[in-house]
């Protein structure tokens, strides 16, 4: 038992120490935004970063919000027609994807398509000691690589989100009117009645908390690489892992704070 508890001691010590820098990173972050507004390279850097976190990933939240929105509605009007009550299926609809299933695909999205990516990346950059030239060269990592992708996900993060509801809106009445004899504008405009405010910003909120957390977490585990192009897939592999557990717990904690307490 001895010979066990070293190595478990030290794993923890290091994940609370990566947890520690990460949440450093992050807050220094958001506290550089001004970079962003009055320097040229950041923000060109921060544009380059909204085209690649929002408008490369509209193919794959395309698709995916389409047939996850065609899934839930035939799975759900399955069982809703067992009770007549195929128009429950557009209420059922509005308020799972606005409150978890919109921003919970855009995180996975996000973490797959965009933070793999970040963590390859810098972890290239890290390996190559090109972070370490940067920073001989009194230029600051976290401001001039960090900066610009955490706000770029942050803004693309909620309007992927309300992109990937509608989409998956659509597909609902696509099968709705098909399948479930609902028709298209009825399916649609049961959706907009029942939905409330609280559900469309709590969903935007999450969406703009998993995308700050999926940035950070894939730059500073980016900039933890090591080993060479092995430690470089390492990393990216850990990225999206790290990112899906980060989401799934912290999708927990922000429902359970505005529809519990």
């Amino acid at each position: 038992m001895r010979f066990t508890q070293a190595p478990i001691r030290n794993r923890a010590g290091a994940v609370l120490a990566e947890c520690g820098r990460t949440v450093l990173v992050t807050g220094r972050s958001l506290m550089l935004f001004p970079c962003i507004l009055f320097n040229r390279e950041c923000r060109r850097a921060f544009f380059e970063q909204l085209y690649t976190a929002g408008i490369r990933s509209l193919p794959v939240a395309t698709v995916v919000a389409l047939f996850t929105g065609m899934i839930l509605s035939l799975q759900l009007g399955i069982a809703f027609r067992q009770f007549s009550q195929e128009l429950m299926v557009a209420y059922t609809m509005s308020f799972t994807m606005f409150r978890e299933m919109g921003p919970f695909m855009t995180g996975i999205i996000l973490a797959s398509c965009v933070g793999s990516a970040m963590a390859a990346q810098l972890g290239a950059m890290t390996v190559n000691e090109e972070i370490a030239a940067l920073e001989m060269m009194g230029i600051d990592p976290v401001r001039f690589l960090v900066v610009p992708r955490l706000w770029a996900m942050a803004v693309m993060a909620p309007l992927l989100s309300f992109y990937i509801c509608v989409v998956a809106f659509c597909g609902g009445a696509l099968v709705g009117s098909t399948q479930l004899n609902l028709p298209f504008l009825q399916y649609m405009s049961e959706v907009v009645r029942v939905a409330e405010i609280k559900d469309l910003y709590v969903g935007l909120f999450k969406a703009i908390l998993f995308g700050i957390m999926v940035s950070s977490v894939s730059c500073v585990i980016g900039f933890s690489t090591r080993q060479g192009a092995v430690g470089v897939g390492a990393s990216t592999r850990r990225s999206v892992v790290v990112s899906f557990l980060v989401i799934l717990i912290g999708g927990y904690f922000v429902t359970r704070f505005f529809y519990v307490f």
